[in-house]
């Protein structure tokens, strides 16, 4: 079941770290995302939290006597070297360890260490915030599967399973990467519908896709089916992630097994994990389907997922070509989508993810597919948004985009907000595209 509203959300708390205090700050005392990070003069990697522009370095608290009061299991995750320890201890140990944070952190005197225990982010250097031993990709937004299907199968876009199961496919988790780590220009096998047949070289069709990745916390034994309203128990937090797509690849490759080559070169992943208890006040209805929909089988259903299944997350894209950073321009705003319009639900995604008894381990990371939404401006890809690259996009710097092109920049952004609550931010997760070589 979904977290509850609790004293952590309170609006009115500030922090010591005055950066965590303007109202425009993705990462305020009511947030406290999880991630690994080494410093200048830290060479191997540690759990911190993201406080303002600080981080908050968990093996230094936990030195300093600041960690004492809190279960001995809790000592060990935080000076661990990725968040899989934490994630495996499930909810109720981690809102305890969420209660002494704010407590450690609320404006007031800050304790006599303050100084040893926090690490300006622009001297950090992020990793991917846990080994992630599986990778699922689903395919969530309604919006997104019509807007690729018209595209290849315009008399009918959606096939027949869509609205009757979570669909996804096994991505490849050694191609996982953190945010910050510049992109290889993907080769492989392609056929244009004009040629007689295939060759190899060059990506022609790069893009990016705008998804939201969910950690597997607790997660469930093998043969052990997670009832919908079990599932949440095993998702410990959310993440940006650009899952980097080779269109001309793998239009030639997916018949009749799906992605492969075209998907497998490069995933990236956001560096700070936003606990699910952090988005509670942002939780909301699940996607409302039409009344002709068919309604999902029992174990995909529930009340409580139907109440409050969904969570209002705005999502965007932004893109820097080399020229506009040539110029001196800011990045500019591609398309802005929200979660809360996702056919499918976290818990759905758990719940059919592990109906056949397949085990979810702590650390495997689940991405939502493209979030897409209905209205102009909203598509979380260069496919749906320039038609198949039929309809290129205009830069403020005069240059257009079909799809992707060498050094181009693509950074997502994702935050919650709503009235009589604080901002709640999941940070950047950017990439820069290399020159094919």
């Amino acid at each position: 079941m979904p977290h509850a509203v609790n004293a952590t959300h309170d609006p009115s708390l500030r922090s010591w770290v005055e950066s965590a205090n303007p109202p425009d700050t993705d990462f305020p005392i009511q947030n406290l995302p999880l991630g690994v990070f080494h410093g200048p003069d830290r060479t191997q990697p540690r759990v911190g939290v993201a406080i303002g522009d600080r981080i908050l370095d968990l093996t230094a608290c936990h030195q300093a006597g600041l960690l004492a009061d809190l279960p001995p299991a809790l000592w060990a995750a935080v000076t661990a070297s990725t968040l899989n320890p934490l994630m495996a201890l499930g909810h109720e140990v981690n809102h305890q360890l969420r209660q002494r944070l704010q407590q450690l952190l609320r404006a007031g005197n800050p304790p006599a260490a303050a100084e040893q225990i926090l690490v300006p982010m622009k001297a950090a250097t992020m990793h991917l915030p846990a080994t992630v031993g599986d990778y699922t990709d689903f395919y969530a937004s309604i919006f997104h599967a019509t807007n690729v299907g018209s595209l290849f199968r315009p008399e009918n876009p959606l096939l027949p399973n869509y609205k009757h199961i979570p669909v996804a496919y096994h991505g490849r988790s050694s191609s996982l990467v953190v945010s910050g780590t510049p992109i290889p220009w993907p080769q492989g096998q392609r056929k244009g519908p004009d040629e007689d047949r295939p060759s190899f070289g060059p990506c022609r069709a790069l893009d990016y896709e705008l998804e939201v990745g969910c950690f597997i916390g607790a997660g469930n034994s093998w043969g052990q089916p997670l009832a919908i309203a079990q599932a949440e128990s095993a998702l410990f937090g959310l993440c940006l992630v650009n899952d980097w797509s080779a269109r001309d690849i793998q239009a030639w490759e997916y018949q009749p097994l799906g992605p492969f080559l075209g998907k497998s070169f490069a995933t990236t992943v956001s560096p700070w994990v936003v606990t699910l208890e952090a988005l509670a006040p942002f939780r909301c209805p699940a996607f409302a389907r039409p009344a002709a929909d068919p309604v999902p089988l029992p174990y995909l259903t529930s009340a409580e997922n139907t109440e409050r299944g969904g969570l209002d997350l705005t999502v965007e894209v932004w893109l820097q070509s080399t020229q506009m950073q040539n110029q001196g321009m800011a990045p500019y705003q591609l398309s802005r989508a929200n979660l809360r319009q996702m056919y499918w639900t976290p818990a759905q995604m758990i719940a059919h993810h592990t109906s056949n008894g397949c085990n979810l381990r702590p650390g495997d990371l689940l991405a939502s597919g493209t979030v897409s939404g209905l209205e102009a401006g909203s598509q979380g890809s260069l496919l749906e948004m320039t038609r198949r690259g039929t309809q290129p996009l205009q830069l403020p710097s005069g240059e257009a985009r079909a799809f992707l092109a060498a050094g181009d920049t693509v950074i997502l952004r994702g935050y919650c907000h709503k009235p009589g609550y604080v901002r709640i931010g999941l940070g950047d997760c950017q990439g820069r595209v290399l020159p094919a070589i």
